[in-house]
C-alpha cells in the first residue's frame, strides 16, 4: 500500500533547484577533492584486529508492526491508550511531512538519531556513521528512494528558500512509503509537522490494529508494517563468521585462487583500518571495504548465510571485494593484480600502498 502523508499540516512543499529528467534527478555536483597521495609502507604493518568482526553496534531492534499518520499532532493521552492495548509493547511518535523534489514527492520523518535506532531493521540500526549523519543534519534516503529518484550519494541538493542538503547514504528503512529520515532540529526548520507519525510495535492482531486507528481518530491512516522474510534457511555461507580478521581474509582469498589474503588484508587496512570507520566517505562508499552501492549491486555477496548481502557486514564485504578482483583478473598476478587494484581505486599511488602493505603483511603473518 502507497503511504500517503495528510495535505495540510504535514504537507511541505520544499523544491529543489534541480533539473528533472524523467524520474531522475540531477543533484548539484559535489567537488570530489583530489585523492592524498599514498606513499609506500614502511615495515611497521598495522596488526589485524583481534577477535570476530564487528559489523555493527549492537542495538535491540523493536521493529513497527503498525506506522500510523495523523492529520493533527498525537497528544500524550493517546499515546498512553496505544500503549494500553493488550498486544501493544512499544510506542513512539514522531515528525514527518512530504516534500517535493521537481514535483515528485519525498516523504520523510523528522527523528531523535538514538531514540529511532531501535526501529530500523538490524541491518540500519547498529551503524553508527548513519545516524551521526543525520544528527549533523544530513538526509539518509531509503534505498528504493534512491533508485527512483536518481539520487546520488554524497551529492549535495539546494532547496528553495532553504538550505544546501547533503544525502549521505541510502539505507533499507522497511517503512512503507517513507522516502527517507532527516533530524527533528531539521524538519523543524523546514517545517515539518511534529509528533503526527505513530510507530506501534509488538504482536499485533487485526482487532488490535482497529483498536489502534479508534484510538487516533479520524482521518488517520494505519499501515501494516510487514517485516522481510527470514531467508536464512537453505542459505549457503561462503565464509561464515570467522573468529578474527585474519582468517576472514583468508577464507575469502580461497574464493578466488591465486589472490593472496594479504592484499585483501591490505585494501582492508587502507579502506577502513579493518572496519574501524565504514563511512559513508565523501563520495558514498560504504563498509569496511568501501563499496560504492552502484558497485555494490553488482558484487555485493551473502558471505555468512544470513539471507542478505550486507554492505555494512566485512563478513559479506570482504568476500564481495575477492569477487571483484578475481573478475579484474587478481588471480592471475603480476601486471593482472596491479590493474585489478586500480579498478577498487583509481590511483597508481594507491596501488602501490596496497601491496607494500600486501608485502609486509606477508612477513608479519606468514
Amino acid at each position: 500500500m502507497a503511504l500517503r502523508l495528510a495535505c495540510g499540516t504535514l504537507a511541505v512543499l520544499i523544491t529543489l533547484v534541480i533539473a528533472l529528467g524523467t524520474a531522475y534527478l540531477r543533484a548539484e555536483p559535489e567537488r570530489r577533492p583530489e585523492r592524498e597521495r599514498l606513499t609506500p609502507a614502511t615495515r611497521l604493518v598495522p596488526e589485524l584486529p583481534e577477535g570476530a568482526p564487528v559489523a555493527a553496534t549492537p542495538v535491540r531492534v523493536t521493529p513497527p508492526a503498525l506506522l500510523a499518520i495523523s492529520p493533527a499532532r498525537v497528544p500524550a493521552r493517546v499515546l498512553r491508550r496505544i500503549a494500553g492495548i493488550e498486544n501493544v509493547r512499544k510506542v513512539a511518535v514522531t515528525g514527518g511531512g512530504t516534500v517535493h523534489v521537481s514535483g515528485v514527492a519525498l516523504r520523510l520523518l523528522a527523528v531523535d538519531p538514538e531514540a529511532f535506532r531501535p526501529w530500523t531493521g538490524e541491518a540500519v540500526a547498529g551503524h553508527p556513521e548513519v545516524w551521526r549523519a543525520i544528527a549533523r543534519g544530513e538526509l539518509v534516503a531509503d534505498g528504493a528512494a534512491v533508485e527512483r529518484l536518481g539520487l546520488v550519494l554524497g551529492a549535495h541538493y539546494q532547496l528553495d528558500r532553504g538550505p544546501r542538503l547533503r544525502l549521505a547514504a541510502s539505507a533499507p528503512l522497511g517503512l512503507p512509503g517513507i522516502d527517507g529520515l532527516i533530524s527533528e532540529e531539521l524538519g523543524r526548520r523546514l517545517g515539518l509537522a511534529r509528533d503526527v507519525v505513530v510507530l506501534v510495535h509488538g504482536e499485533l492482531r487485526a482487532a488490535d490494529r482497529r483498536a489502534v486507528a479508534r484510538a487516533l481518530g479520524q482521518g488517520a491512516q494505519v499501515v501494516t508494517v510487514r517485516p522481510e522474510r527470514d531467508r536464512r534457511s537453505g542459505s549457503t555461507a561462503l565464509v561464515g563468521r570467522p573468529g578474527s580478521y585474519l582468517e576472514l581474509y583468508r577464507r575469502s582469498a580461497a574464493l578466488c585462487p591465486g589472490l593472496s589474503w594479504t592484499v585483501l588484508a591490505a585494501i582492508g587496512q587502507v579502506e577502513s583500518g579493518h572496519g574501524r570507520n565504514n563511512g559513508p566517505s565523501s563520495a558514498g562508499a560504504l563498509g569496511p571495504m568501501q563499496f560504492l552501492p552502484s558497485t555494490w549491486r553488482a558484487y555485493g555477496v551473502d558471505g555468512d548465510g544470513d539471507g542478505r548481502a550486507d554492505i555494512w557486514s566485512p563478513y559479506d564485504a570482504v568476500p564481495a571485494a575477492a569477487k571483484y578482483l578475481c573478475a579484474h583478473g587478481a588471480a592471475q598476478g603480476g601486471e593482472r593484480l596491479r590493474k585489478a587494484i586500480w579498478a577498487y581505486n583509481h590511483s597508481w599511488a594507491y596501488v602501490d600502498k596496497v601491496l607494500a602493505l600486501a608485502a609486509a603483511y606477508a612477513e608479519a603473518y606468514p
